[in-house]
């Protein structure tokens, strides 16, 4: 290691210059200060100023909202008033027209349906007739399901049964009077039965 000698070291700094230089910190920080004590003050005073004008806002804000209050209370609620009256005269009327328009409405309905009815029947009427003679013969005298009355079907069967036993005589007698001659050996032709 090496030993410093007094050339290695600065020069001693004079006194007089480092309080100089103190005491020129010294004014410049009281000047700071001095300025921020003012700051303060002016923020003080805006904040002030502040709270009072936001006060101001606020009543003028309550100011606002009562006119606009009242401005509805004179304006608005009568108009909402009457179209209510006018609502409820309104369905005053609509509920003593109401069994009305129901009666109506029922009275529709059945003749409607009656309606409906009278045109199942004509068409069902028009398909009985539009059948053949054979069908509706078949149909009335051998089915429950003819449209005709219970006396014209009674008719028609009892007409059926009396021509059946008629018509079942006549075949008897001509196949009893065919067997005797054929039994007999009459000839056909020439010679005619006795």
């Amino acid at each position: 290691m090496r030993c410093r000698s007094t050339a290695d070291y600065p020069a001693a700094i004079s006194t007089s210059r480092l309080e100089d230089r103190l005491k020129k910190a010294n004014k410049h920080t009281a000047r700071q200060e001095f300025q921020m004590k003012e700051l303060e003050a002016k923020l003080a005073y805006a904040l002030n100023d502040f709270r009072s004008v936001d006060e101001l806002l606020q009543e003028a804000r309550k100011g606002l909202q009562a006119y606009k209050a009242n401005y509805a209370l004179k304006t608005q609620v009568p108009s909402i008033t009457q179209e209510l009256d006018n609502s409820m005269a309104t369905l005053a009327e609509l509920a003593e027209s109401l069994p009305n328009i129901r009666s109506q409405v029922s009275d529709i309905r059945k003749v409607y349906d009656s309606g409906r009815q009278q045109a199942r029947s004509l068409v069902a009427d028009l398909t009985w007739l539009n059948t053949e003679f054979y069908e509706r013969w078949r149909t009335t005298i051998f089915t429950s399901r003819s449209p005709v009355s219970w006396r014209w079907k009674t008719v028609l069967r009892i007409i059926f049964v009396i021509t059946f036993i008629i018509f079942s005589c006549l075949a008897y007698v001509t196949l009893s009077g065919a067997y005797r001659a054929h039994r007999h050996r009459l000839v056909w032709g020439e010679k005619l039965m006795s």
